[in-house]
This record gives structure tokens, C-alpha cells and sequence, in this order.
């Protein structure tokens, strides 16, 4: 199988994104059969659409049955959902109020500029700085939330939490390493 990336930087960024999110899917998936379907398929949920994108990073980096354009709208469409389920419409009860409005308004940016993205005719004219915008603004909901479990009292689901906290950002840096290259061939 001949991969699309010929540099071994690009090749380890995507490598790493896959290590990465294979494992911390593998927590997660753990996490439901310990917790119980009743108490975390919410967990499954997202996982399914981490699985999907995964897979897709995986098939676009051995060039296997996607196209770019596929492979662009439906990650974005993936982690869109992700945003959307996770962050907006279930998103967590936070320690403080002020937090809860900082993270929901930074998702309701990214899932804005993650439509932006994929409605885009021509978006390899999508510069290198607004797609690293999209990483910088999904870790940024990540640490805000990884804080927000910090100043709560720990319990048995904390480490799950930490872990699933930085599995979409994970992702989103193994799309924006993908695209960076796109757009460097074709702009």
C-alpha cells in the first residue's frame, strides 16, 4: 500500500494521531463495558463518530477509496456532530457558570468554523492559519474543560474524563496535518 505523504515529519503527525486516538478510543470503550451502557452510551455515541474519522484519516493516508473531497466533508461532518452532541446540546454541568458560557460559546465558533470549512467550493484556498485555528480552538475547549474537572472533587469517572476530554482535539490536529499538506500542493 503506497501512502499519500511522503515526508516522514507529515507520516509521524499522522501516525501519532492515530496511536493516540486508537488508544484513547480503546479507554473509552473500556469505560462503557466497566461503567455500564446505562451510564455511558452517550460515550459510545462519540465514539462511533471518533471511530469513523479515524478510519477515514486512516484511508486517506494509504490513498484507499477517498477521495480529498470525501475525506474533507465527512470529518468535518463527523467532528461537527461531536461538537454539536458533546459540547452544545449535552453539554456537561460545569463547577462554574462563567466557564460553562467561555466553553459553549467557543464550541458554537468551532462547529462555525468547521461548516465554514466544509461548505467551501474552492477550500484548498483555506489557509494554513485558519485551519490551525480549528485545532487551537477545539484544545482550547479541552483545557477549559480539563480545568473545570480539576477544581471538582475527583471521583471514580475523573481519569475517564481527562482521557475523553482530548480525544476530538487529537483528531482535529490528525485533519489539520492532513490539509496543511493539501493546501500546500494545490494553493
Amino acid at each position: 500500500m503506497q501512502t499519500r505523504f511522503k515526508k516522514n515529519a507529515k507520516i509521524f503527525d499522522i501516525g501519532i494521531t492515530a496511536v493516540a486516538g486508537v488508544l484513547s478510543v480503546g479507554v473509552m470503550l473500556y469505560a462503557v463495558a466497566h461503567f455500564g451502557l446505562r451510564d455511558a452510551w452517550p460515550e459510545l455515541v462519540l465514539n462511533l463518530f471518533y471511530i469513523a474519522c479515524l478510519v477515514m484519516i486512516w484511508m486517506y493516508f494509504f490513498n484507499y477509496r477517498i477521495t480529498t473531497h470525501q475525506f474533507n466533508y465527512w470529518c468535518s461532518i463527523s467532528v461537527g456532530i461531536t461538537v454539536l452532541l458533546r459540547d452544545i446540546l449535552f453539554a456537561p454541568p460545569l463547577a462554574n457558570f462563567a466557564l460553562h458560557l467561555i466553553c459553549l460559546t467557543l464550541s458554537v465558533l468551532l462547529l462555525c468554523m468547521l461548516t465554514f470549512f466544509y461548505a467551501r467550493r474552492n477550500w484548498q484556498s483555506y489557509t494554513k492559519r485558519n485551519l490551525w485555528a480549528i485545532c487551537i480552538v477545539d484544545m482550547l475547549i479541552a483545557t477549559l474543560y480539563n480545568y473545570d474537572i480539576y477544581i471538582e472533587p475527583i471521583n471514580e469517572y475523573t481519569n475517564y474524563l481527562l482521557t475523553e476530554i482530548w480525544i476530538r482535539p487529537t483528531i482535529t490536529y490528525g485533519l489539520v496535518a492532513c490539509f496543511v499538506t493539501e493546501t500546500k500542493k494545490t494553493g
